[in-house]
């Protein structure tokens, strides 16, 4: 099972990324002032199920934490993943888009 450790912050390409089996699952982001912005959640069929795209938000969070970041997911794989691990949030301040 791939960790939060795994992952890669590519900042130039305002990406995360982990890479499994020559494929790549990312989520990108975008900085805006003190807000990690999540945008696009995006796991490959071959990756598909394994979890991958929590891992990747999980790392968000972290880093969302450790810089003092507010957390704005745009993503709807990020939003709902986020309502169901608020406790993995704890301690992050979460900006909730419109629906």
């Amino acid at each position: 099972m791939a960790e939060t450790s795994d992952v890669q912050d590519r900042p130039e390409e305002s990406r995360f990324v982990l890479e499994v089996d020559g494929h790549e699952a990312e989520l990108v982001y975008r900085r805006d002032g003190g807000q990690l912005v999540l945008i696009h959640t995006g796991v490959p069929d071959e990756l598909g199920g394994r979890g991958l795209g929590g891992v990747l938000v999980a790392r968000a969070v972290e880093v969302a934490r450790a810089e003092a970041l507010v957390l704005r997911p745009e993503c709807p794989y990020a939003r709902a993943w986020l309502k169901r691990h608020l406790d993995e949030a704890a301690g992050v301040m979460i900006e909730w888009p419109e629906d």
